[in-house]
């Protein structure tokens, strides 16, 4: 599909004036969205049945966000889940799902915070329906994440980042 956003405006001088500027209204349109890497691990396939126990899960996300030419950005939506019962691994499915951005209208200082908060919003309703279906196919019930709140995410990875931290976001 091709960009359909509009070049930036220049003025009688050759300068390029910014969105605020030229009034071109912010947009953000999803130009792709795929799989980057998928893993499922089932070492103990077939023994879940009949045991009743329930596994602990933890769950870690984490968004990684990189531009490329002509206003648009890759964004990386890291998921993996790990499901134990005592030291035994039930199962681990890791998930990398990304999509390419083209975002106008943006100023580049306001431009991170939409990379890192409104493309993944975007992007989480498809990475939690994979993660779902891979449990359930592993012979497991649907492991249906919670909703997550990326400006959150956001702001403590803001605060590490000025603390000299970054590690992976987690959720539980």
């Amino acid at each position: 599909m091709p960009n359909q956003s509009e070049p930036p405006q220049k003025s009688s001088d050759g300068t390029v004036a910014s969105a605020d500027q030229t009034g071109e209204r912010p947009r953000i349109r999803v130009r792709g969205q795929y799989i980057k890497d998928l893993s499922f691990e089932n070492p103990n396939a077939g023994k879940q049945f009949g045991n009743d126990s329930a596994p602990k899960i933890d769950i870690s996300v984490s968004v990684n966000g990189r531009g490329q030419s002509d206003n648009n950005h890759e964004i990386e939506l890291h998921i993996s889940a790990k499901a134990t019962v005592g030291s035994e691994i039930k199962f681990l499915v890791e998930l990398v799902y990304a999509g390419v951005f083209a975002i106008t209208g943006i100023p580049a200082d306001k431009l991170e915070p939409v990379v890192l908060i409104e493309c993944p919003r975007i992007l989480f309703p498809f990475a939690r329906r994979i993660v779902a279906d891979c449990c359930r196919d592993g012979g497991y019930p649907a492991l249906m994440l919670e909703p997550i709140d990326f400006a959150q995410m956001y702001m403590q990875r803001k605060s590490q980042t000025r603390e000299g931290h970054t590690r992976p976001e987690k959720t539980n």
